[in-house]
């Protein structure tokens, strides 16, 4: 009989010790070290041994290797498509995190019952019967779904060699355990453990899993981090639960970019793919509001025109206030002291409130511009036209920089209707027709002059 041994691990991180301590050394949390058993038995893998290639790899020139990409699964569902880099890869491991009640299980089962594929999802949280409740819901019953309500991968493997599906889904990660770990579901080495297998069997057999994977408060994946590290990709689902629109975003994807932006809308029958994302960030006021500008940004490839609304006011306390949604407050600090120092505005004594609608965060630098005319149009109170936008950076010497891929902004603006755009006068602009009045400044006095002037 194998003899039984007793590990520790910090609950939070997932560093192993070899006896109980109060403080993690890797991540400083206190008391969240726990014991767990590991039982060092020999493991079956998720077939029988004599099923196994015994193949060994030997080395190749890298000239020699073919480079031809695998045919990838389409998802039937551009925004996920878009995000993963063009559909599921054979063989990859996906992982899905979310807040609670975010839509993550709801994402995942209206995507198996529009695949044309056979797919296995595997619920560990909920019954049949609240799933088939769901599916009824969200749209017509696909032949092409399995369900499995099962925590135990022994099993949930015995199942699979009978079904043979074309794509697996687990919902979630963190209840499923395995024979071969003594320990809890949940636990970091049962997560672990199971995490491995799954990618075993994907690899050996070419079948792409998805896994929906539980967050912590602060916001990160629940488990081991090398759960995000033995996966292929890891997608972050993103929004607000008591808002109707959810963003998609990957972490991490090793068959394609980290860049790419899903937007969904939820809906009492499911989530609805976001094509035209401006039509959420911006609002549809017909009256002329000061403090508004649109900025035309990009994720990924995908170009946004988002709006951007400031509030100036005076300070009621002794310190100022500067608070910003959705952007960096440091950056808005920095270009609330350029406004002062290079064009004159005395924002010192005023608070400053910005906000970025539509719920998303932005880190694009080519906002800066937008930034600077709503709050010089809120400081004076004159609306700024909103057939006007704005893409550009700002620098501490109170100068317009050039943002990368200046056409693609231009040509979102143009095909959503706007009369105008500012840039900086040292963009790159090619030479063709377009169909939307380009003004270039240098500097942000340029810009005063002419929205206020």
């Amino acid at each position: 009989m194998t003899k039984t041994k007793t590990t520790f691990f910090c609950q939070n991180c997932g560093a192993q010790y070899a006896k109980w301590q109060g403080q993690c050394n890797s991540c400083k949390e206190w008391n969240t070290i726990a014991e767990e058993i590991i039982q060092k038995a020999e493991k079956v893998s998720w077939k029988s041994s004599e099923n196994i290639s015994k193949r060994v790899a030997k080395p190749q020139r890298i000239s020699e290797i073919s480079t031809q990409s695998e045919a990838r699964l389409n998802t039937k569902n551009n925004e996920l498509n878009r995000v993963l880099g063009g559909g599921l890869v054979p063989g990859s491991l996906t992982l899905l995190g979310g807040e609670p009640g975010i839509g993550k299980s709801t994402l995942m089962l209206q995507i198996a019952l529009q695949l044309p594929y056979k797919t296995l999802y595997v619920s560990g949280e909920e019954s049949a019967q609240q799933i088939k409740m769901r599916a009824e819901r969200i749209q017509p019953i696909s032949e092409n779904c399995f369900i499995l309500t099962e925590t135990k991968t022994q099993n949930i493997f015995r199942n699979i060699e009978e079904i043979e599906p074309d794509i697996v889904v687990i919902d979630s990660i963190q209840t499923l355990h395995t024979d071969h770990i003594e320990s809890t579901a949940g636990s970091i080495s049962q997560i672990r453990e199971t995490t491995a297998e799954l990618i075993k069997f994907a690899k050996e057999t070419g079948t792409p899993v998805i896994l929906i994977g539980h967050i912590t408060k602060d916001g990160n994946i629940a488990g081991p981090k090398i759960l995000e590290h033995m996966v292929d990709t890891v997608l972050q689902f993103e929004g607000d639960r008591n808002h109707i629109y959810r963003i998609l975003r990957a972490n991490k994807n090793r068959f394609g970019s980290t860049n790419e932006l899903g937007i969904y809308e939820m809906q009492g029958s499911g989530l609805r793919e976001v094509s035209n994302p401006s039509e959420i960030l911006i609002s549809k006021n017909d009256e002329d509001l000061s403090g508004t500008a649109i900025s035309a940004t990009l994720e990924g490839m995908r170009p946004l025109m988002i709006e951007i609304q400031a509030l100036v006011s005076s300070a009621v306390y002794g310190t100022p206030q500067r608070s910003a949604t959705g952007y960096n407050a440091k950056r808005l600090n920095m270009i609330l002291a350029v406004l002062e120092k290079r064009a004159g505005f005395k924002l010192g004594a005023k608070d400053v409130f910005l906000n970025i609608t539509g719920g998303i965060t932005v880190d694009d630098p080519a906002i800066d511009l937008a930034v600077v005319a709503a709050v010089l149009s809120s400081n004076i109170d004159i609306a700024i036209d909103k057939r006007l936008c704005f893409a550009a950076e700002v620098g501490l010497a109170g100068e317009v920089r050039p943002v990368t891929r200046v056409e693609q902004r231009i040509l979102e603006a143009e095909k959503l209707g706007f009369t105008s755009i500012v840039v900086s006068k040292y963009c790159k602009i090619p030479k063709q027709n377009f169909h939307i009045n380009i003004i270039k400044v240098a500097k942000v006095h340029d810009v005063v002059r002419h929205l206020f002037e």
